[in-house]
């Protein structure tokens, strides 16, 4: 299990999806949780880096848990997930600010995504507010952007909520060189005049 945070946090890091110490992984295993401390460098991960505590109640783990813990319960109380991965990619959060919802213009990230929403919380940092709202709209969708913050993304692997958000990120960027190039758009599937009004 440690391999897998491991790579992951590095995956991130190299991606550009995080800062420093940005970011955080869990995995669920029944009835508890395995989170990444609070300011570990998800890039260089050591095994005292996770921490194991309790889905629903306050154990000797939550001192040195990540800050976004109470997000992480939440969602594994409200979706099948059994992985979280929440990051901050940077075009991502630029278009976070003003969307309230994020549509793929390439085709691989329509097909995988459709759509991704924009969530707003004025406290966007692990309050009972925004983890109410991220584990509502992720009990609908795989991932889900805090506006101005980051997304988190689900799966039953790592693995497979890091390949939503580095799907979203190049979405994003696809679309922020496709605005520099600033030509008309050719028709390539139905209805893509569509995706020039995002």
């Amino acid at each position: 299990m440690f391999k897998q945070f491991q790579e992951i946090g590095r995956d991130l890091y190299v991606a550009g999806l995080i800062s420093s110490h940005g970011g955080n992984l869990s995995l669920r295993l029944g009835d508890r949780l395995v989170i990444k401390r609070r300011g570990a460098m998800l890039g260089r991960l050591q095994p005292h880096d996770l921490v194991e505590t309790d889905l629903e109640r306050n154990d000797s783990g939550v001192a040195l848990a990540s800050t976004e813990l109470l997000v992480h319960r939440a969602v594994y109380k409200a979706t099948p997930a059994l992985a979280i991965v929440h990051c901050h990619p940077r075009a991502a959060i630029a278009y976070s600010l003003s969307r309230d919802e994020i549509v793929p213009i390439d085709n691989e990230a329509s097909y995988l995504l459709k759509k991704v929403p924009v969530i707003y919380e004025e406290f966007a940092s692990g309050t009972p507010e925004m983890a109410k709202n991220v584990a509502q709209t992720l009990s609908k969708y795989k991932i889900v952007m805090l506006r101005g913050h980051g997304s988190f993304a689900i799966g039953q692997t790592l693995d497979e909520a890091f390949f939503w958000s580095s799907v979203l990120e190049e979405a994003c960027q696809i679309s922020v060189y496709a605005r520099q190039i600033n030509e008309p758009f050719i028709e390539y599937r139905k209805g893509s005049d569509a995706y020039t009004k995002w």
